[in-house]
């Protein structure tokens, strides 16, 4: 007869061995899985101090270049520090603003007419040297013997009268320049002249939204700036555009819908391209728009161009 006690030891082996589970006891608590963790969003960038702003005049500045003492005054009001200079002492304001540079590094804006047009692009090209750049070169009307803008200004406007015998300074950069360019030549306008183009009150404005949005503007790759040289039509008042930017064109679009949606004149897009207006366009083509580096709200969509009459 078999010991009972054997059998129950023979029935507690064959259940382990149907279900080894029970061997290990209670199954043991799983660990929680891991919640990965979100890294913190990047401080915010530290806001550019203001700009130092060096205005300068042309020959009998204070005769004939007034219009740089009233941007001053504006700007003044502004909120900014905006000194004018005779561009006879240009080389030492250039090395105060270096010196001023090195010590406290800030937005450095140059802004002159006539032979202070000159002299904007005399202390960019000594800047240069020290590797210190210079964010907004404004030349109006300057002398024909300016130089070309160096590598080291990010921003560079040019307004200029190419008919003009004091002023006409047709500027160009140098080779290799990636910076925001663009020129614009009023000589088609008979109201503008060298002994007024620099007191332009819708100008100043302009200048004076720039130097305002200066810290405000995001840093953007220059290598999609594209220069914008125009002649400005009689009849209009000169838009202060940075540079031109490359835009495709979609099934639909006309030289008018492009240039209604983003809010620019039809002839600044002609000229740009160096097309007609009315230019057919071809889906994949590449249009040269006119832009600011601080635009306006963008369009909602693509605004109904004019009704052709």
């Amino acid at each position: 007869m078999i010991d009972p006690r054997r059998l129950v030891v023979l029935a507690a082996v064959a259940l382990l061995a149907l279900n080894p589970d029970m061997a290990a006891g209670s199954p043991a608590k799983s660990k929680p899985a891991a919640i990965p963790t979100v890294a913190p969003p990047p401080p915010p960038a530290e806001p550019l101090p203001p700009p130092k702003i060096y205005l300068f005049r042309g020959a009998m500045g204070p005769i004939f270049s007034t219009g740089m003492d009233r941007l001053s005054e504006k700007l003044t009001q502004a909120g900014f520090s905006a000194d004018v200079n005779e561009f006879t002492i240009c080389r030492w304001i250039g090395s105060r603003a270096i010196a001023s540079y090195k010590e406290t590094p800030a937005p450095i804006v140059l802004i002159g007419h006539s032979m202070g047009g000159l002299c904007s692009v005399i202390i960019s090209e000594m800047a240069a040297k020290e590797n210190i750049p210079i964010s907004l070169v404004i030349t109006i009307d300057p002398a024909h013997a300016t130089d070309d803008v160096p590598l080291n200004v990010e921003r560079f406007i040019n307004i200029y009268l190419s008919d003009s015998v004091l002023g006409g300074g047709n500027v160009v950069a140098v080779p290799g320049f990636r910076g925001h360019y663009a020129s614009y030549d009023l000589k088609e306008n008979p109201r503008v002249s060298h002994i007024n183009i620099e007191k332009s009150d819708d100008i100043h404005r302009q200048i004076i939204e720039m130097v305002t949005q200066l810290p405000r503007i995001q840093a953007q790759t220059q290598a999609d700036a594209v220069p914008l040289r125009y002649l400005v039509p009689g009849d209009t008042l000169v838009e202060l555009w940075d540079s031109g930017v490359r835009l495709p064109v979609r099934r639909g679009d006309t030289m008018e819908s492009i240039a209604a949606a983003n809010r620019v004149p039809l002839w600044s897009l002609a000229q740009s391209n160096s097309l007609p207006e009315n230019a057919p366009l071809t889906p994949g083509q590449t249009i040269i728009v006119p832009r600011h580096l601080t635009p306006p709200e963008p369009a909602a969509a693509m605004a109904t161009p004019p009704a052709r009459r």
